[in-house]
């Protein structure tokens, strides 16, 4: 079917706190899924770390299980097809061998079954100077390989949180036919103060693209603190919906239409060119 066929629909994004307590971070979650559901959203967002955000590494791996036995991924399946929504949870760490996780993302169809599945591909080993240090791969195997699926009404490309860092990524995405981009995180308030909104509506306006961006926000109980601040963005680069810190939903209509008309004023993904590596322009001296 034409894009352009396709309705407008209500996208919400769940804005959450999570704590190193599987069982209240599901309570929390599927509380505010159920009301934007209940509110009229036809797809909705968690954020990265949905079910679980410890520090400690004995600890994570002390929670974590395949994915078979994962309970949060087990309750929000049976959330979405209750309420017949698509669901998006953000990220969930899943248990892939004896001493590495995937930080998963899960695309979740109103029957309830899993649509797709997206392991993030990029780390966040970084120190950002101020005593806050994270190594991601430490814990984690990353992803590679990027993932789109079908929804009702166009193509969704799925990726988390530092991915949002590399623009390739989401360019590559739009070529195989997203038209809108979810980016679950749970941004560092350093990292988030200073490059949040401008990286989520250059991956925007970059791809002529819906961003649907759900967030971690707050001081969290292992001391961590997010940046929040969940976003809807239009393809041509506009706000539509923000939260603040607190958990809660933002919600948006999304028009199909809008991807085509920004592709259309700037069809800059018809435009790529392959090109060879740079060289340098300096020349030794004869």
């Amino acid at each position: 079917m034409n894009a352009t066929h396709h309705h407008p629909f209500l996208a919400a994004c769940v804005q959450l706190r999570s704590g190193r307590e599987i069982a209240p971070n599901i309570d929390a979650a599927v509380g505010l899924v159920a009301k934007a559901a209940d509110d009229g959203a036809q797809f909705i967002a968690t954020p990265e770390n949905t079910s679980l955000m410890v520090a400690k590494r004995e600890l994570l791996f002390e929670k974590t299980k395949p994915e078979s036995e994962d309970l949060a991924l087990a309750t929000l399946r049976a959330v979405a097809r209750e309420k017949k929504v698509w669901l998006l949870i953000g990220s969930l760490p899943i248990r892939i061998a004896p001493e590495k996780l995937a930080n998963r993302s899960f695309l979740i169809a109103p029957d309830g079954n899993v649509a797709a599945r997206y392991d993030k591909i990029h780390m966040f080993d970084v120190d950002l100077g101020n005593g806050e240090s994270y190594r991601e791969s430490r814990n984690f195997e990353p992803g590679a390989q990027a993932v789109t699926a079908d929804l009702p009404w166009g193509r969704l490309g799925m990726t988390v949180c530092y991915d949002l860092r590399f623009p390739h990524l989401y360019r590559a995405l739009a070529h195989a036919g997203a038209r809108f981009l979810t980016v679950p995180s749970a941004f560092t308030k350093p990292t988030g103060e200073a490059h949040w909104h401008v990286l989520l509506r250059a991956r925007a306006i970059e791809t002529g693209s819906f961003v649907l961006a759900p967030a971690q926000g707050g001081l969290h109980e292992n001391g961590r603190e997010t940046f929040g601040h969940s976003l809807i963005v239009a393809p041509w680069g506009e706000i539509v919906a923000e939260a603040g810190i607190e958990p809660g939903i933002v919600m948006a209509e999304i028009d199909p239409a809008k991807v085509d008309e920004a592709r259309g004023k700037v069809p800059s993904l018809q435009h790529d060119r392959a090109f060879a590596a740079p060289v340098s322009a300096v020349k030794e001296a004869s």
